[in-house]
């Protein structure tokens, strides 16, 4: 094998091993998967994975649990609890909502989709229509009561994980709606106001509200069993000491659900509560992620060494070298570099005030998030560009255009062929808790294709600013990743870390901009900025370092990165 093949290899090898360690976790005792799609009530199509243990036939049915995940995430968001649910003998459905992941838009419609999935949950000959539980994690909990109020027969016990009866999108809780109640509500979760009208979240015990729901005037006592299973009005909250995404990624929490199910729901396979093995597929996905990315370096490298992009390898002596640029980290230096690190952090939440507020979601801007960290990325590339003057000056090169857009092209369509294999063979994407790389459906293809221009336009222009202040022909590798990966991703570590420390000593996020609603979710939407950006960074550095350009790495990440964040993500407006 040449040289210039080892890392592809790596790559390839990575992904299979990590493939091998999620397929095998998630179809432990023999558990089947099926990756369907079911029409719902008014014609929508909706998505789902299908967890069936062996044992489920249509002889022997098994009790069932619809699983749906939280508002911008999808089915496999979900695969903790599902994974955990089938080795105990129960089938699961884990649901795409409407307008995430595979299903429909527009998101929020039909009852996020909960009525739809659970008519099919109980259309499967192998499922024992007495005993069905329901879970759902934030949004995924409004879409499971959804369902319990559309349906409110249809199913034995519910689990709400950061969740909550009543406003803004659930009807009100009472001592017997719904039924066989588990509520699993962290001392940090960032919604506590929004879902129990709670300032902080370890006052949940206190909330009026929840307390309407368990019948009771003082505090709930967390852990201690209200009502009657038997007659349905049972009641338990659950406060473990994390956040609101970590949730769907503890085991204390998905121990909790296993309790409750196994106390509310006939037929399933005994287990003890923490004996839980999902955690190993997650490991291997995050294998398989890292894999992707050394692919991706891989196959850049070897596309490289072809004759369709020769132009583009650098000369070392000429094409690419610094004419001004500093040499040394001096004070001008370390200026450029907080103010690449802080800048964008610093417009993170007022870009998604303001992209909120003007720009809601329509046929042209159909998700509203996507919206929002565009409009975040076309501040910062206009402030950049009007910081240009004050940027070291560097030679450019000619004629890199063409070739680096068709490189960019051939090397993210090998990402996709491996991402599409992934899904073949194993029945995955490649994530790690809130850090998802998913194959898009036809109508996110369309989609990307909307926000591709911002993106790139702004890879184009802050990795070549980046490039300009920290990149030199000659640089030691290890000084030079370390500067970008830093550069791009310190600020957004100072902000989330911020935020997190405010909430672990103070018990409730900062709110940067009064009155904005969005500082909790974008405050956890930022966290997948710190990696992203750091692979941004890697990718940038490792094709400028084999070019001597940014551009061909820009252009990587503008496709990478918008796939990313579209197929990651809700779709508001119908399209």
């Amino acid at each position: 094998m040449s040289q210039k093949g080892i890392l592809a290899a790596i790559g390839a090898v990575l992904i299979l091993l990590g493939g091998l360690l999620a397929h095998f976790t998630q179809t432990a005792n023999g558990i089947r998967i099926e990756d369907v799609r079911f029409k719902g009530a008014k014609g929508n199509t909706m998505s789902a994975l299908v967890y069936i243990p062996a044992g489920a036939t249509e002889k022997t049915p098994a009790p069932g649990i619809l699983a749906v995940h939280g508002y911008l995430n999808s089915r496999e968001t979900q695969d903790g609890f599902a994974i955990e649910f089938a080795r105990r003998g129960y089938v699961v459905v884990a649901l795409d909502q409407t307008g995430h992941g595979y299903s429909d838009p527009p998101a929020i419609a039909n009852g996020f989709g909960g009525p739809d999935g659970l008519a099919y949950l109980r259309s499967l000959p192998y499922v024992d229509k007495n005993n069905i539980g329901l879970e759902g994690h934030s949004m995924g909990g409004w879409t499971v009561l959804a369902a319990a109020t559309a349906m409110p027969d249809a199913y034995r016990s519910i689990v709400l994980e950061g969740s909550s009866t009543g406003k803004p999108f659930a009807a009100d809780g009472t001592p017997a709606w719904p039924r066989n109640l588990a509520l699993v509500f962290s001392k940090y979760d960032e919604f506590s106001l929004i879902m129990w009208g709670s300032e902080y979240a370890a006052d949940i015990p206190k909330s009026a509200k929840l307390g309407a729901v368990f019948g009771v005037a003082g505090p709930i006592e967390p852990g201690r069993v209200y009502g009657d299973i038997a007659k349905g009005t049972a009641r338990v909250l659950y406060t473990p000491a994390i956040t609101h995404p970590a949730d769907h990624f503890s085991h204390e929490a998905i121990g909790y659900s296993l309790d409750w199910f196994g106390k509310t729901l006939a037929g399933g396979t005994p287990l003890p509560s923490t004996d839980q093995i999902w955690l190993r597929k997650e490991i291997g996905t995050l294998i398989a992620f890292i894999g992707l990315v050394v692919l991706l370096l891989g196959a850049f490298e070897i596309l490289l060494g072809t004759a369709p992009f020769s132009t583009l390898r650098v000369v070392p002596s000429g094409a690419g070298a610094t004419t001004s640029a500093p040499s040394t980290q001096n004070g001008r230096w370390w200026i450029a570099f907080w103010i690449t690190a802080l800048l964008p952090a610093i417009t993170y939440y007022p870009a998604f005030a303001l992209g909120a507020t003007w720009l809601p979601a329509s046929r042209f801007l159909p998700q509203s998030f996507t919206t929002q960290i565009a409009v975040w990325a076309l501040i910062n590339t206009a402030i950049t560009l009007a910081l240009f003057p004050l940027l070291p000056k560097r030679a450019t090169r000619k004629g890199v255009l063409a070739p680096s857009i068709l490189i960019a092209v051939a090397t993210a369509a090998i990402c996709f062929v491996a991402l599409w294999l992934a899904d073949v063979l194993f029945k995955i994407d490649f994530r790690f808790w809130v850090v998802a790389f998913k194959l898009p459906s036809a109508t996110q293809w369309l989609i990307i294709l909307l926000y591709l221009t911002p993106f790139t336009l702004f890879f184009v222009v802050a990795l070549h600013a980046a490039h300009r202040n920290f990149s030199r022909l000659g640089a030691s590798a290890p000084g030079h990743y370390a500067a970008m990966i830093l550069s791009l991703s310190l600020g957004f570590m100072i902000l989330i870390g911020g935020q997190y420390l405010a909430l672990w000593l103070g018990g409730k996020l900062i709110n940067p901009v009064p009155g904005s609603p969005v500082v909790p979710l974008s405050t956890i939407v930022g966290i997948q900025f710190i990696p992203l950006l750091a692979i941004v960074a890697i990718i940038s550095t490792f094709t400028w370092r084999r070019t001597g350009t940014s551009l061909p790495g820009a252009l990587i990440c503008g496709l990478i990165v918008t796939w990313y964040i579209v197929a990651g993500t809700a779709t508001q407006a119908a399209f």
